[in-house]
């Protein structure tokens, strides 16, 4: 008997200490997943989100000063300037779409400087009221212009002043009254890019963006607090993060490219080609710079630059989503990339332009494969959350 208790409490210790080297061994690999999910959001903030929004806030900036050199000197040359460095912001904006679930939604940016189509008729009221037109004219017309409403603000504002059948409009079609408007909206727009670049970087955005916006009074911290929303997310299961854990932080990254990737199928895309109402067949993003098929392929891009580690020519693999993945289930992690890879592709083939070509086979097989990256990426969310 003495026997027998002996080997059972030498089995019970021998169990204990197993069970104790297995939980310490689970503490360490939970620290060391914390400390590379840190590691991906710091890459993340710094090397894809600052990036984008720093060359968002520079090419917004160029653009109003184009623009009022336009209005000085009516040429089809500075016509054409505009209409590049209106294409640079956009690109830059288009590309920041899967993160925004930050200051973007939060400050409503998103649909202030981005909303279409266009309306129209409310643009010519507009060209018909002198009082409205001596308001943007005026020192502050860039916070006059604000009010505005979306449906004449932001980047489809300008696209219609700018632009025609795909090409930049000859200087004789562009009349003074436009290029008031026109600059007060860029002005605008460029306030909304300062406060996108200043609540992401902090006081490591340009001096003269912070003034801006403090001049302005725009909110640029989570929640009114001491946080940018680059901490936030960086700071992710600290105190003072609104995200409890490390995990939740990445969570919200995939988050924000599931949005977006179900965004352009869904709606972008998938409104005006399945769609038979008026308002179905007209909700076409950029339909007078017929720029449609690159604003969904640089959303994806978006997705892409977020999941590989930041902006091409600033990733590293080693602080990636991508790599992270892998390492929990490579072959999850093969077809997220192939499904990135594959929606490009097929946005690339689309038939142009996609306001004349909308119900076209092509788009939807581009729809699907939006879908596919959204489905997939659900697949990630759910792994995270288990981690």
């Amino acid at each position: 008997m003495k026997y027998k208790k002996f080997m059972f409490a030498a089995m019970l210790l021998a169990s204990a200490s197993f069970m104790t080297s297995c939980n310490k061994e689970k503490d360490k690999n939970e620290g060391t997943d914390d400390a590379t999910m840190t590691a991906i959001a710091e890459q993340f903030v710094d090397h894809t989100v600052i990036p984008t929004y720093t060359t968002l806030a520079a090419k917004s900036q160029e653009l109003v000063d184009a623009l009022e050199t336009l209005k000085e000197q009516k040429t089809d040359a500075n016509v054409k300037a505009c209409a590049n460095l209106f294409l640079e912001a956009r690109e830059a904006w288009e590309r920041s779409e899967a993160f925004l679930f930050g200051a973007a939604a939060d400050f409503g940016i998103d649909p202030h400087i981005d909303s279409w189509p266009l309306d129209e008729s409310a643009f010519n009221s507009l060209m018909s009221s002198p009082d409205m037109l001596a308001q943007l004219e005026g020192d502050n017309g860039d916070v006059a212009a604000g009010n505005l409403g979306p449906s004449l603000l932001g980047f489809h504002g300008l696209e219609y002043i700018l632009f025609k059948n795909g090409q930049p409009k000859s200087a004789a079609e562009i009349t003074t009254d436009h290029l008031t408007y026109a600059v007060a909206v860029a002005g605008d727009l460029r306030n909304c890019c300062y406060q996108l670049e200043v609540s992401w970087a902090g006081d490591k955005a340009p001096e003269e963006h912070v003034a801006r916006v403090e001049d302005l009074e725009l909110n640029c911290t989570v929640g009114g607090g001491d946080y940018s929303y680059g901490d936030n997310l960086k700071n992710a299961g600290k105190a003072g993060s609104i995200y409890q854990s490390a995990t939740n932080g990445l969570m919200a990254i995939v988050d924000g490219s599931k949005s977006i990737a179900d965004e352009v199928g869904t709606s972008k895309i998938g409104k005006p080609h399945q769609g038979t109402s008026d308002e179905d067949i007209h909700y076409i993003e950029s339909p007078y710079s017929w720029n449609s098929i690159t604003d969904f392929k640089n959303n994806i891009i978006s997705i892409q630059n977020s999941y590989m580690g930041g902006i091409e020519g600033q990733r590293d693999d080693s602080k990636s989503l991508h790599n992270f993945i892998k390492s929990k289930d490579a072959d999850l992690d093969a077809k997220v990339v192939a499904a990135i890879n594959n929606a490009i592709d097929k946005i690339g083939a689309m038939d142009y332009p996609f306001v004349n070509n909308r119900t076209s086979a092509t788009a939807g097989e581009a729809m699907d494969a939006c879908a596919a990256i959204d489905d997939i990426l659900s697949e990630v969310y759910t792994l995270l959350s288990k981690l």
